[in-house]
């Protein structure tokens, strides 16, 4: 696997196209510069699966230019460089939508960029914690409709997976654990933010559940998913443990109510399983060694 970040830069803007080819130099980063707009979409197509962050140049055609790669169901790590130096006040002329992308694009200054490639860590970070419920422009779902919409959550997930791998690959399981933004952390989130998570997870837990036997379901996909999601957030074994004995207590008085037996019940404890292994596994392999911890530290600037 290629471990160098690729990086893609949409902008005619040669000043800007020259800053960031010289702080995106040597061997962490791989840049593709495209200074056509209408160049952009046709080669995102080509290189969707190599390409691990967008930046590009906020102009008039950036809009028509997102949908495209919606409906192309491309989605990626996104650096929008705002005309404006404060990117607060460029945000706040913007009326509708709040993103333009997803919900975890960076939208930076171009004074900002000296410090690309923390910004380029950041944009990663917020794209590795979209969950597929709450990731996508609501165009989507009322242009496109909910068939379109379950493409690009597949989409989300299959590009999650090959940028984690990447950064496993690139790092080690440990530079994968110290990407990690504390920020995000369950222990550190608001109680509102909290009360979000847990539905979320619920939810997707619940759709593991009941596809788990499903020969025909993309299970695997489900299951890192959700194994991402709550080892990014930091959420315990035990809490997950906990959610399942929820979610099988829910489910046990549904059979009672209908008549059934509960026996089938018995069967999911292979889910929990399942989902404790790779979870466990990854906090596992994340324990820093006290030898090799301060190189790693310096490895992750």
């Amino acid at each position: 696997m290629q471990t160098r970040l690729s990086i893609c830069l949409c902008s005619s803007d040669k000043p800007l196209t020259q800053l960031l080819t010289n702080h995106l130099s040597g061997d962490r980063y791989r840049l593709h510069i495209i200074d056509q707009v209408e160049e952009l979409v046709p080669f995102l197509k080509k290189e969707s699966e190599t390409i691990d962050c967008l930046i590009v140049r906020e102009e008039t055609s950036i809009l028509p230019l997102f949908n495209q790669l919606y409906e192309q169901g491309t989605l990626l790590p996104v650096i929008i460089v705002e005309e404006a130096e404060d990117p607060s006040v460029a945000l706040a002329n913007v009326e509708s939508p709040t993103f333009l992308y997803h919900s975890a694009e960076v939208r930076n200054g171009v004074r900002q960029l000296t410090d690309i490639q923390t910004t380029i860590d950041r944009a990663i970070t917020k794209f590795l914690h979209l969950g597929p419920s709450c990731s996508l422009a609501d165009r989507v779902l009322s242009s496109q409709g909910d068939i379109n919409a379950e493409n690009h959550q597949s989409s989300l997930i299959l590009q999650q997976r090959r940028l984690a791998e990447k950064l496993k690959e690139r790092l080690g399981y440990l530079g994968v654990y110290y990407k990690r933004n504390p920020k995000y952390f369950y222990r550190n989130l608001s109680p509102e933010d909290k009360q979000e998570l847990l539905q979320e997870l619920m939810t997707n837990y619940r759709e593991i559940i009941l596809n788990y036997f499903d020969e025909n379901s993309e299970i695997n996909q489900g299951i890192d998913q959700f194994v991402n999601q709550a080892f990014f957030a930091d959420i315990s074994v035990s809490r997950v443990l906990e959610m399942h004995m929820e979610l099988m207590d829910e489910f046990s008085q549904q059979l009672k109510l209908e008549g059934r037996s509960e026996e089938i019940l018995l069967d999911y404890r292979l889910t929990i399983i399942d989902i404790l292994a790779h979870l466990g596994e990854m906090y596992r392999r994340c324990i820093p060694r006290g030898d090799i911890l301060f190189d790693l530290l310096n490895q992750i600037d």
